[in-house]
């Protein structure tokens, strides 16, 4: 594979300058608590946008006001708050960011829900998680149709692609583990059809050139969770049903048990390879990738097709142009701003 870091990307009529990623990341700063962005968000992603990254993913984005980790997040269950999100997607296009947004529900990890709802009345561990109470099948097809919803107005918000949130513990992800899932409905019979129910909603409200990537917990780390091969039998069904790609992460289901998180840099690169390898698919990697020689790495290796770096963004908004300039690329093409070009 001889593309770099800084080589263009293009998936359907997803067309990227680079194939640097700005993971989600919550900043839980909707202090209105109305799920609207703010100028917060404002400055956060469009300053993302302006240090040269290829593809910003907004943070999780959810569709309910009780699916929300706490009240201070993002939301899109209104058509009140696709003004906003038009203005935020406005601002990292004028940059030459491509833009994606993560449609999710907290599920039993919404901690401000007065009772969180699941698959099943199986509570999060800690003094932060209430119990939740479990779904009707009449309220989980409903729950389909909130995200059909959600990615409706994000589409008329003008985004460029959208992730599902189907890892770290959250809605989709409680449905597919069975740790999490104890139904005797279809719902439980068949643990990938909550999520290909939801892929198939929502292809419908995409235009269809637009990518839908989906982001899944490769491995369980909590004792008795699954392994790999489970989670690419969910994947396949998840490919299926049309998703286009993958961003593959790692737990978030519980705390680990005797099986614990790499957390050094590039432990969930291998997650990653095996996807793209066995589903012939195009996938992003992810975990801390900080280092541009690492993220280099991984696109020159043919791990992954896109890498998304989070905590490395957080402290540095040009981490993109950095980078570039880093790994040798020209202060031209390095995609820096002209206004700050004297820095340089």
């Amino acid at each position: 594979m001889s593309e770099k870091l800084f080589s263009p990307y293009q998936f359907k009529g997803l067309q990227l300058n680079n194939r640097v990623v700005m993971a989600p990341m919550c900043q839980y700063s909707v202090t209105a608590k109305d799920g609207i962005p703010n100028d917060w968000h404002q400055v956060h992603y469009v300053s993302r946008a302006v240090g040269g990254t290829g593809l910003i993913v907004i943070e999780m984005t959810d569709v309910d006001p009780d699916g929300r980790i706490t009240d201070n997040d993002l939301g899109i269950w209104s058509d009140e708050h696709i003004p906003a999100f038009a203005k935020l997607v406005d601002g990292m296009h004028a940059h030459g960011s491509k833009v994606a947004i993560q449609i999710a529900h907290a599920g039993r990890k919404a901690e401000d829900a007065e009772q969180p709802v699941a698959p099943s009345v199986v509570t999060f561990p800690g003094e932060d998680f209430r119990e939740p109470r479990a779904l009707t099948t009449e309220e989980v097809g409903a729950m389909v149709q909130k995200f059909a919803d959600g990615v409706r107005r994000a589409v008329q918000a003008g985004v460029d692609a959208i992730e599902l949130h189907g890892a770290h513990g959250y809605l989709i992800h409680q449905f597919h583990s069975k740790l999490m899932n104890h139904r005797e409905d279809i719902y439980g019979q068949d643990l990938a059809r909550f999520g290909v129910e939801i892929i198939h909603a929502v292809k419908k409200e995409m235009p269809e050139d637009m990518p839908l990537i989906m982001r899944i917990s490769a491995i369980e780390y909590a004792d008795g969770g699954y392994d790999i091969e489970h989670t690419l039998e969910m994947a396949r069904a998840y490919q299926a049903a049309g998703v286009d790609i993958f961003h593959i992460s790692s737990g978030g289901e519980g705390p680990a048990g005797q099986r614990k998180p790499g957390n050094y840099p590039g432990y969930q690169v291998p997650f990653a390879r095996r996807f793209r390898e066995e589903l012939n698919v195009p996938v992003i990697a992810v975990g801390l990738l900080d280092d541009a020689a690492l993220a280099q790495a991984v696109i020159g290796n043919g791990d992954a097709d896109l890498v998304a770096v989070g905590r490395g963004m957080l402290r540095d908004p040009y981490w993109a142009n950095h980078a570039a300039l880093e790994l040798g690329v020209s202060k031209d093409k390095a995609a820096i701003a002209e206004q700050y070009s004297r820095g340089y």
